[in-house]
Parts: C-alpha cells; structure tokens; sequence
C-alpha cells in the first residue's frame, strides 16, 4: 500500500487517480463470478486512500472492472454526484440539506455507509520543540472569522516569538466543514489568510517547510508523514489527548474525532459491478483499512455497516 499513498502525491496535478483492474483473469466464458465494467468514485481527498486501497484488493478479485478514484472534495463530489456522474461518492462529513435536495432533483437515490473512523490532526513541523498540546480556544484564536493573530507568542506567552503559518483544507473539503463548525463554531467560517489546498499532500509539505507552520487533515495522513510533521495533543474540555486508532474509536479525543463515509447510488447498485465492489469494500472493511492505515470501525460500527448494506441491497430487488 506504500506505493497507493504516494501516488496520492499526484492527485492534485491530474483530478484524478485510476486503478485500473485488468489484466489476468478469465475469459468472458469463465464463471459468473467474474464481471466487467466500470465504477466511477469521486469526493473526499480524506477518504480517498481508502477507496484507493478497495479498489486495489479488490482486483485481485475481479481483475475485469475498472475503479476510477477521484478527489474533488467532499462538497465537490456530491456536486458531480448528484448530477449523475458517479456512482459512489466519498465524503468526510454527512451529506448536507442541500445537496440532499440537489439530489432529490437530479432523481439519485442513495444510502450512507460509515465506512471508517478519523482524528482529525493538528499538526506542526518535526522541529517544533515548543508545542505539545492546544486547547480548543487556543485554536479557534488562530482560526476563528478575522483572526490577526500571526505569532506563535500570541497563542501563549511561554511560546517563542515565531510568525505562525496557516496550512488547511479548502473550502470545498468536508475537512474544511468539520473542522470549522467544531473549532469555530460555525461550519464554513474561518479567517480567510491561510494556505488553503483541497490536497491533503501539499498541506503536509506546506506545514513541513515553515518552521511556525500548523495545519490539520485526516489521521492516515499524518500517520504516512511522521518523519515530517508532529501531532499535538488536543485538550477538549477534558485534558490533553492525543489523536490515535482508540482514541478516534471510543470518542476520547473530542471534538476532532470523526466518521467517514461512503454514499453509494441505488441506481448505480443496480449495474453488477458497482454492487460487486460496495460488497467487497463493505464485507472486507477492516482488511481495507488496515492496508491503507485509516482507524477502523469498531465491532458495533461493523455491525451496523454491514446491516444498513444488506438493507439497501434488498432495495434492487
């Protein structure tokens, strides 16, 4: 999988990353179990690595179908989405009204599958000797609508006189909206000033490269980047804690603990190879997310993934 996630380095150049499942196999003439098609995945740079990884063991399976992965934001996705042009959306946040109703009127009916959990990160250089844990209100003086501050020293006064440097997600990332509506209060308001990128890549170089720098992303991100970046521990409310596989698991690192998902059409279940690869990914979750080092679901969560795919599968018959 180390060669998935650095081709992810490339996402932002291209708009796309395909994996294309070809190659050995049967004829036309083998058994049913083999099928040919295409499905189409885009949304989420977040989830990305883990549709990636699906779609890789997955050929090994069915070499025949061709899984094309796409990074166009979680907001940008459900665009392409509900217009018809996927079939799978990925998203690192619930599906807003909206695009809902945008949807709705496209005539796409879909369901949610939860298909791995996150923390979100806050990171800062390797370098960086002096931070170790922020509060909540630590961050949103740094992020909030407005915010001037601009110096390590105004966050607090034991901290070095260091310009601060702002890395971050783009507008259209679900990133972006979680990370807004838990730290600032508001979902979309944030101080503008920042170095925003909807490629989770160039946010950890960015921060890597300034020595006041501080971003977040996704936890798999930070875990393929530890050579480069630091996390900090996060004090909610609760004590300093630090992002981890349990901590995301049981809710302990609050408020940046998160779900991620996958949105799958009905009517693009209906085609036997978008079913065939919604099944694999949901029957083989934790094998999915060990290989692409997201945090699985916990056994409730898989429980209840699995349930909620069998239901919806029940709904092409």
């Amino acid at each position: 999988m180390d060669g998935v996630r650095k081709g992810l380095a490339g996402l932002s150049a291209i708009g796309l990353a395909a994996v294309t499942l070809t190659g050995c196999g049967g004829s036309d003439g083998d058994s049913g179990d083999q099928v040919s098609g295409t499905v189409k995945v885009d949304g989420s740079s977040t989830v990305a690595p883990l549709s990636t990884a699906a779609a890789e063991l997955f050929a090994e399976e069915q070499p025949k179908i061709r899984v094309t992965v796409g990074t166009s934001g979680t907001g940008g996705g459900f665009e392409k989405f509900c217009k018809g042009e996927t079939d799978i959306s990925d998203a690192s946040r619930p599906i807003k009204d909206e695009e809902k109703k945008a949807c709705d009127e496209g005539g796409v009916t879909y369901d949610e599958f939860m298909v791995a959990n996150d923390a979100l990160t806050v990171v800062v250089p390797k370098d960086n000797d002096w931070a170790d844990c922020l509060t909540t209100a630590q961050l949103k003086k740094m992020w909030e609508p407005g915010s001037k501050v601009d110096n390590w020293r105004d966050i607090d006064a034991k901290f070095p006189d260091e310009p601060l440097k702002l890395f971050g997600a783009g507008t259209d990332s679900g990133t972006f909206d979680y990370f807004t509506e838990k730290i600032n209060g508001e979902e979309g308001k944030s101080r503008t000033d920042y170095s925003p990128s909807e490629d989770d890549n160039v946010t950890v170089q960015g921060v890597a490269g300034s020595k006041g720098g501080l971003g977040y992303f996704g936890y798999s991100y930070f875990e393929e980047n530890t050579d480069k970046v630091k996390a900090l521990k996060i004090d909610g409310g609760d004590g300093c804690v630090a992002p981890s596989v349990k901590a995301a698991q049981d809710g302990t690192y609050k408020p940046l603990s998160r779900p991620l998902f996958i949105y799958p059409s009905q009517k693009a279940l209906d085609r036997d190879e978008v079913e065939a690869f919604v099944e694999y990914y949901v029957e083989n979750n934790a094998d999915v997310a060990k290989d692409a080092k997201f945090i699985p679901l916990n056994s409730a969560q898989e429980k209840e993934l699995k349930a909620t795919f069998d239901k919806f599968k029940s709904g092409k018959e």
